[in-house]
């Protein structure tokens, strides 16, 4: 009887060394190297827009906002202000540029709507609807505390969905910036 509850406990913890690792992984953001998770949303425009085919014509850059915390995030209007100054730079490296707007879904178009009024988006740069923050969930990227929404995030996506740059900010601020986007889209 105590053979079989101390094969018991073995198994079980062998079980927990393994399950437990990968519950973890998938508790945290991609990962460089990882499979994106596809999605299907809309734009601000309302037009759906499904990951795995927009990269199937090239690489996107997927830029996670702060969306609307409750103001429009100055940081965020600062690094999409950065990244549409470079938008000849995407277009020349084939990227599609993804800006996904997260936020509580009642006045989310509006609220999106106020952030791009006085910019100029090119053809090849979408602003994303993330309406409850289902896509912000699913990336694991939720910025759950008061005034928060989302923890401002960068990735390289190429057309198989992997992973090829990644930068997470825990901070309002750091930032991926275009040049350091540019380099990892130069990397084959």
């Amino acid at each position: 009887m105590l053979h079989r509850r101390t094969l018991a406990a073995g198994l079980l913890v062998m079980l927990g060394m393994c399950v437990f690792p990968v519950l973890m992984a998938a508790e945290t953001p991609p990962q460089v190297g990882d499979k994106a998770a596809d999605f299907d949303i809309a734009s601000v425009t309302g037009a759906k827009v499904q990951l795995s085919k927009v990269a199937s014509q090239g690489p996107v850059v997927l830029i996670v906002l702060r969306g609307f915390p409750g103001y429009q995030c100055p940081l965020c209007n600062r690094q999409v202000g950065q990244f549409l100054q470079e938008a000849e730079k995407f277009k020349a490296a084939g990227a599609q540029v993804l800006l996904v707007y997260p936020g509580p879904s009642k006045g989310l178009t509006e609220k999106a709507q106020e952030f791009i009024a006085n910019k100029t988006i090119p053809d090849h740069f979408q602003l994303l609807l993330d309406p409850d923050y289902v896509l912000t969930n699913a990336y694991h990227l939720r910025w759950d505390a008061a005034g928060e929404t989302a923890y401002p995030s960068t990735f390289v996506i190429q057309k198989d969905l992997q992973v090829v740059y990644r930068k997470v900010s825990q901070e309002h601020g750091g930032r991926s910036k275009p040049e350091e986007v540019l380099k990892a889209l130069m990397v084959k």
